[in-house]
């Protein structure tokens, strides 16, 4: 296929995975991008400052899968060359997952499964990174600040950015035909455009108050056989505890907390959440585990939504993507994924052309953003601990997700659809076919039967 090129120079602002992408579709439209990052890259898969998070467990969604690869194609294959755990044949017997108290089916096939890699943060976005920064007139620019935008004189158009390389006073000034802000939670952009006479976004905001604390950790070979152990908050019990198998045997344990949940300070901390929340021989195998390396911890006070859809008016030629626009509670590991379809509404709106860009590009990521948003919401004020209002609507769903958790106990069938809907592959809407709603309804029913019968159980007993 043909691409037009669009202009002479795009520059993004953050080398993370929402950046790269960004720039991998940015270069099929222009014929030089620049990426521009505060720190100083690192040519190893390893740890940096301006990614505080990789440091500890993520999940990339079978929908994010799909974007790499075919933004990437062959990603998957260096994925797993490295030494990372591959889970496409849907054995259930590989992981362990418990939402809002209810464990996944544990034996047999998803039918229609979809494909995971289980890498740790710093190699994927060291393998993202490489990949993007070998295409021709991509470059990387290490270890430079963002002072702010240029601009046309009647502030219509942003033409550039203002960069300054760190530990000197020197600027540099990088005409651009795009803009692209892909600078993370703490992006400016906000006042970056109040500067320019136009309005901040509203934002969407729910606190959360979560604390991640995160340690790798070596256990006795074969000790377990799942590559991933999620347990997720529930009621009376807000924490999360993350068992996640990485490249090379690696294993990284993260437990969370939330909504004013005192966090785990050290690794001790860490084994009483782990011994509450995992399964028996899970903390079997945590009892003969040692740590490796040094703790890490992380803190987010809120899920935050940026309404640039919203914006009344915004300039030509800049556009925000990723966790710059919208920061998600991570528990529920969308960022990536959600900054990976991004990529995809921003490819589809350059190849629409020029006009209105900025708008038509908010508009289509608002659209995927609100499905992730509604789903990680919803999810947290299903906790009566965390304050929100509450509507109709979200308590509605919330009862309908209960007994679609009630089915995936059982059902591979429900679970299937329900990994494809988290994945964000299927739309929600796929749970309310006919032939899943009666599934999930024979679920319901056979749980409450064994519910009424319990009492007499234990009267027999």
């Amino acid at each position: 296929m043909s691409v037009p090129v669009r202009g002479e120079h795009a520059v993004v602002l953050g080398a993370s995975m929402a950046g790269m992408l960004a720039a991998r579709v940015a270069a099929e439209h222009y014929r030089l991008v620049t990426v521009v990052d505060r720190d100083e890259l690192p040519a190893l898969p390893v740890r940096r400052r301006g990614v505080p998070q990789s440091a500890h467990g993520h999940v990339l969604q079978a929908a994010g899968t799909a974007v790499l690869e075919e933004l990437l194609p062959g990603i998957g294959d260096e994925i797993a060359a490295a030494g990372v755990p591959v889970w496409s044949d849907g054995d259930l017997s590989r992981i362990i997952v418990e939402f809002g108290g209810h464990r996944l089916v544990g034996s047999g096939r998803l039918p229609n499964p979809v494909t995971n890699y289980s890498p740790s943060r710093p190699l994927l976005d060291y393998l993202v990174r490489q990949r993007v920064s070998a295409l021709q007139n991509v470059t990387v620019l290490g270890g430079h600040d963002v002072v702010g935008l240029m601009s046309t004189e009647d502030r219509s158009r942003v033409t550039g950015v203002v960069v300054y390389r760190r530990g000197t006073a020197d600027t540099t000034m990088l005409a651009a035909d795009l803009v692209i802000d892909a600078t993370g939670r703490g992006s400016r952009a906000p006042k970056f455009l109040a500067d320019l006479g136009y309005g901040r976004p509203i934002e969407d905001e729910l606190v959360v108050n979560l604390s991640y604390t995160s340690h790798w950790i070596a256990l006795p070979p074969g000790a377990i056989r799942e590559h991933t152990v999620a347990m997720f908050p529930v009621a009376g019990e807000l924490t999360t505890f993350a068992l996640l198998q990485h490249e090379n045997d690696s294993c990284l344990m993260t437990v969370g907390t939330m909504a004013g949940v005192k966090p785990a300070e050290d690794y001790a901390d860490m084994l009483v959440i782990a011994n509450r929340r995992a399964p028996e021989h899970i903390r079997a195998a945590l009892a003969r585990a040692e740590p490796v390396g040094e703790i890490a911890r992380f803190r987010t006070p809120s899920s935050r939504w940026r309404r640039y859809d919203r914006l009344v008016r915004s300039p030509h030629g800049f556009v925000v993507t990723g966790d710059a626009v919208c920061s998600f509670n991570p528990v529920y590991g969308q960022g990536m994924s959600v900054a990976a379809l991004d990529a995809i509404a921003l490819r589809r709106c350059l190849r629409g052309g020029e006009q209105d860009l900025p708008a038509r590009f908010f508009r289509a990521s608002a659209k995927t953003t609100a499905v992730a948003w509604r789903n990680a919401i919803c999810a947290d004020l299903s906790l009566p601990e965390v304050a929100g209002k509450r509507s109709l609507g979200m308590r509605l769903n919330n009862v309908f997700t209960d007994r679609v958790l009630t089915a995936v106990e059982t059902d591979r069938v429900v679970a299937g659809q329900f990994f494809r809907v988290i994945g964000m592959l299927d739309a929600p809407a796929r749970l309310l076919r006919p032939s899943m709603l009666s599934r999930i309804l024979r679920a319901s029913l056979a749980r409450s039967a064994d519910r009424a019968r319990e009492p007499e159980l234990s009267l027999t007993g």
